[in-house]
């Protein structure tokens, strides 16, 4: 089969993973709830990270282009590198779309959609995942060096006597601000990748939907890149070496890819309890699933023994899940599976003759 469909089951708890408005929502009709979720280009943004962390390699540089006009700096093109050489190009895509200039005088666009297609992480269920509020506050009330400024409407700064004149008769501090209303995500939360294997070490040669420029086609060839075919067309493939080398590291960053906040207070371990590989879609669905009951509530379910999947479960799923087969080994195992069928695919010799 051409493509591995994976899905992580994980558990946050009052986290935030994705900020806007304190943590974003969507609104789910059918239970009328507001569901926390990430969306699958940060879930992407992460995977890569943990890639390059697991490489031990910087990511592909990106080009920022400005123009001036009048004096004034104005946004221009934004582009990658377009360039297989990266890791993270050769799994993330690219896509340059630039103007004509005599730096660049062909204009043609470069794109590449990536092998890796990758979902949002949402609820397992609208049920078992939600978002709660608390009040926060960034206190510094005993440090007795604070700097104080309060300003008037001008602007103009305040005497230390003119504050005190305007805090008495109040119960204020200075020192103190309140944060309210702050979104926390906590619940069960799955997201599905599906790996298209034809393509995932395979750049193609088409010169009327170009991938790579002449330069770059020049550069992996003395790479020892070899010309192939597949079902897209002509490719240059990457050298069994280098697929040999960038396998686990693509493997560990779909096992343990992490989304961090950068508020400290709302970390979580979001740990995964369950991991299922297939090359069947309808089956992956089937696999990390909810049912509901006749209360109208949603019991979360790992299948362990679905055919056509191999489904790895964590210790800490008991906790949340009736389940049989949990082992501390199971990312371990998960990711032994997933380096077996990335490395067993024929990616030289894909059509048949």
């Amino acid at each position: 089969m051409n493509t591995i469909y994976i899905r992580t089951l994980k558990r946050a708890e009052h986290t935030v993973f994705c900020v806007a408005d304190g943590q974003k929502t969507y609104f789910d009709p059918q239970f009328k709830r507001y569901i926390p979720f990430s969306s699958g280009q940060q879930v992407k943004r992460s995977l890569i990270d943990t890639l390059n962390a697991s490489l031990n390699t910087q990511g592909s540089p990106t080009t920022f282009l400005f123009d001036v006009k009048k004096g004034e700096l104005k946004e221009g093109e934004v582009y990658a590198t377009c360039n297989p050489i990266y890791a993270d190009q050769l799994f993330g895509g690219w896509m340059k779309a630039v103007k004509a200039s005599k730096e660049n005088p062909s204009s043609r666009t470069l794109k590449r959609r990536s092998p890796i297609s990758i979902s949002a992480m949402r609820g397992l269920h609208p049920l078992l995942a939600g978002v709660g509020k608390e009040n926060a506050s960034f206190d510094r009330s005993d440090r007795p060096n604070n700097i104080i400024k309060v300003r008037d409407e001008k602007g103009n700064e305040l005497s230390e006597s003119d504050i005190a004149a305007l805090l008495e008769g109040k119960d204020r501090s200075l020192s103190r601000k309140w944060i309210p209303n702050n979104s926390r995500a906590t619940g069960l939360f799955v997201h599905d990748m599906a790996i298209d294997l034809r393509r995932l070490f395979s750049v193609l040669l088409n010169p009327l939907e170009p991938e790579i420029s002449a330069e770059v086609e020049t550069q992996l060839r003395e790479a020892n890149w070899v010309e192939t075919q597949n079902i897209f067309g002509k490719c240059l493939t990457a050298p069994k070496s280098l697929r040999k080398e960038w396998i686990p590291a693509i493997v560990d960053g779909i096992i343990d890819w992490k989304i961090t906040s950068n508020q400290s207070r709302t970390f979580s371990l979001m740990e995964t309890l369950g991991l299922s590989i297939s090359n069947d879609a309808n089956l992956i669905a089937s696999s990390i699933r909810a049912k509901l009951n006749e209360e109208d509530r949603a019991t979360p379910i790992i299948d362990e023994s679905l055919e056509g999947v191999n489904t790895f479960i964590t210790l800490p799923a008991a906790a949340y899940i009736k389940t049989k087969s949990e082992k501390a080994t199971a990312m371990k195992d998960a990711r032994q599976e997933l380096i077996k069928r990335l490395e067993n695919f024929d990616y030289e010799n894909q059509l048949k003759v």
